[in-house]
């Protein structure tokens, strides 16, 4: 009689909890982004019949379902915690976490999206630079300091560099490999800190053929906190955010940004936009396809045009010492063909092309 008690008890709960969390997901309204994961979310599919029978309704469905589930965040933070600290695994979800830095797992070497990386810099060379001072360099990711001595796999750096070096015209590499270290970046973001590259901004200067030099600068460091960087949502543990720290001095306060987009001026730091979709937008307001910082106080008409990824927006203010103005240019987001219309390549101009091994691995972004 007890055991039967016991049965019904137990089933009758079940049947509540399932009836619980059904009801829940009718009746909170779905979400659009999620701020965790720094992505949209996938909200109801369309019906359609034709969709029905071949069978990709069901699967947008059950995406869908996956993306919306009610307490999701809590359930996934329950499964890393699982993972990580009960299975002793490595990684949850290629992510891994080693003194409290986290980083993704890239692997393996795509010689071919290499190749293709550096045929687009030959191609943008031969039809706009051919002349000019151009050099460029590659960032290497945080796992190239602390992947394989801890058991990870990650991109072999060297193998990328060399690449590179053997398909790439008319360019001068500048290594950045020995000059940073897995200080000079964030713990919970791919990306490096402001407030350490001064010397990198130094060498890719000097390497340049620019005499001056951003060391040589006063300034002011601005601290916000807390900075949870685009890994902290992946990892989904209670881990310690980061620090962020912008610098400032009178030539990056006075300096215009140029929006070509938006047709619009705007300062190189976007305060407000810490603590948004994504904090490191502080620096020159996220990505954007081509923008241009005015530095009038520059004595020499010399210009930098940096053909970059998201962290150049972080060092390209460091660098406003040595130029009248630097043309930040994004090929994730602009063709190479329309470039002309809007830049006079016939200026005094060194190129800089510096890119994280993130997108020369997969460099079909590139247009």
């Amino acid at each position: 009689m007890k055991n039967n008690i016991k049965n019904i008890v137990v089933s009758a709960a079940f049947i509540m909890i399932v009836f619980a969390f059904m009801l829940a997901n009718i009746v909170i309204p779905d979400k659009e982004f999620s701020y965790s994961e720094r992505r949209r979310l996938i909200t109801i599919p369309d019906f359609s019949a034709d969709k029905l029978l071949r069978g990709e309704l069901a699967d947008e469905y059950e995406k869908y379902i996956l993306d919306q589930f009610v307490f999701r965040d809590a359930f996934r933070r329950l499964k890393a915690f699982g993972k990580y600290y009960l299975f002793n695994q490595q990684d949850n979800n290629n992510i891994y976490i080693i003194n409290g830095i986290i980083e993704k797992m890239e692997y393996k070497l795509n010689e071919k999206s290499v190749l293709n990386a550096a045929g687009k810099l030959n191609e943008i060379y031969e039809k706009y630079l051919a002349g000019k001072n151009v050099s460029y360099a590659i960032i290497p990711g945080k796992g190239h300091y602390i992947a394989a001595q801890n058991g990870y796999l990650t991109i072999d750096y060297d193998r990328l560099a060399e690449l590179m070096m053997q398909n790439i015209r008319n360019m001068k590499y500048i290594d950045l490999s020995e000059s940073l270290t897995i200080e000079d970046y964030y713990k919970t973001d791919i990306h490096w800190r402001q407030e350490k590259i001064i010397k990198i901004a130094d060498l890719l200067m000097k390497e340049s053929g620019n005499d001056v030099k951003a060391s040589d600068s006063e300034y002011i460091q601005h601290k916000l906190y807390p900075f949870y960087g685009s890994y902290y949502g992946h990892a989904t543990l209670k881990l310690k955010p980061d620090d962020m720290f912008y610098l400032t001095n009178k030539t990056i306060e006075n300096a215009v940004v140029f929006d070509y987009q938006s047709n619009s001026n705007s300062k190189v730091y976007a305060e407000d936009l810490f603590n948004g979709t994504d904090s490191y937008d502080v620096f020159l307001s996220g990505a954007k396809p081509l923008i241009t910082i005015y530095n009038e106080d520059c004595k020499s008409n010399k210009e930098l045009l940096l053909f970059r990824d998201s962290f150049g927006s972080s060092i390209a203010p460091l660098m406003l010492e040595g130029y009248s103005k630097i043309t930040l240019i994004d090929l994730r987001y602009i063709a190479t063909d329309l470039l002309e219309k809007y830049i006079d390549f016939s200026q005094n101009q060194d190129v800089l092309f510096l890119y994280n091994t993130q997108i020369l691995n997969n460099s079909s972004m590139l247009k």
